[in-house]
């Protein structure tokens, strides 16, 4: 498969790097993993395959071989040559095919799977491009050969109920576990936290999603302690603006962590375009957050 043009950005992704947080490696992987295990459960490949994730449509590539092929995530206007490939479905190609992709309606990330899932060298077991750590191979570009696997497995029926977490909604309620640092926020701070509307600003990427509203202010003002953080973390800097963190986040922080966002929500928040209006809904106890978080810096 010959890449063409990639968009503001596409990059190989499969299931991530988890398990080597002690090596100072983050977990990185697809942002919207349930989109990644839809579009491969399509082609018949494992959940947790390597296919191309890209951001907000354009990417066009060149099948050199027949393959079968999936779109899910962030719905694109996609052609085969110039007839429309349908969502939701295994679709056919044969050799020397384009597909090209448009702008989704609404949503960031897409995934692209095909029969046999992306093949490039693995690097800890994962296949994951991390631009954070370097690892993996490097964000695609057009005139790149990537390289396929041999398909093994048989294609998923498609359903007439396909669950996203890129949504047109332009409202997006998170729920939040407190903690573990949130004792270290003032009562309103943390009343607000809960309470106010906040928007995602224009700083979005792979890492993190900056957060815009009123100010929370913290009752402690020494230095944290770097400490392991997870996907999901909330992490509340200087500016009291709230950065939610996501696949490709750092290993650690030095900020304290308020809250962290359920595994479920984690895609709908990575799906969240600029504008969008945010809620938080505090799910359990913090009690059983701290071990989570522990128990992702491994």
């Amino acid at each position: 498969m010959e890449v063409l043009t990639t968009g503001p950005q596409a990059t190989v992704q499969d299931g991530g790097r988890p398990g080597c947080g002690h090596l100072g490696v983050p977990r990185a992987g697809a942002m919207d993993r349930l989109a990644l295990a839809q579009a491969n459960r399509l082609v018949g490949n494992r959940p947790d395959a390597a296919a191309i994730e890209f951001l907000l449509g354009g990417l066009a590539v060149r099948f050199t071989e027949p393959v079968g092929f999936s779109l899910a995530g962030a719905p694109v206007p996609a052609y085969l040559g110039t007839v429309p490939v349908p969502r939701n479905t295994w679709t056919y190609a044969r050799a020397n095919d384009v597909l090209t992709t448009g702008r989704p309606a609404y949503g960031l990330w897409t995934y692209l799977a095909v029969a046999g899932a992306i093949a490039v060298p693995p690097v800890l077991s994962s296949r994951s491009t991390d631009s954070l750590s370097g690892l993996g191979p490097p964000p695609l570009r057009p005139g790149d050969v990537i390289p396929i696997g041999s398909c093994r497995g048989t294609p998923g029926t498609p359903s007439d109920v396909f669950v996203e977490n890129a949504s047109a909604s332009a409202r997006l309620d998170l729920e939040i576990h407190w903690g573990p640092r949130d004792d270290w926020f003032t009562d309103e701070a943390r009343r607000t936290f809960v309470t106010a509307t906040w928007l995602v600003s224009t700083e979005v990427n792979r890492i993190a999603a900056r957060l815009t509203g009123p100010r929370l202010d913290q009752r402690r003002h020494d230095q944290l302690p770097t400490e392991g953080v997870h996907p999901g973390s909330i992490q509340v800097p200087p500016s009291g603006q709230p950065l939610v963190f996501l696949a490709n986040h750092p290993p650690t922080g030095g900020y304290p962590v308020i809250g962290v966002v359920s595994e479920p929500d984690l895609g709908r928040m990575a799906q969240a375009a600029p504008g969008t209006m945010v809620t938080m809904r505090v799910a359990r106890p913090r009690a059983d957050l701290t071990g989570r978080v522990r128990r992702g810096f491994r």
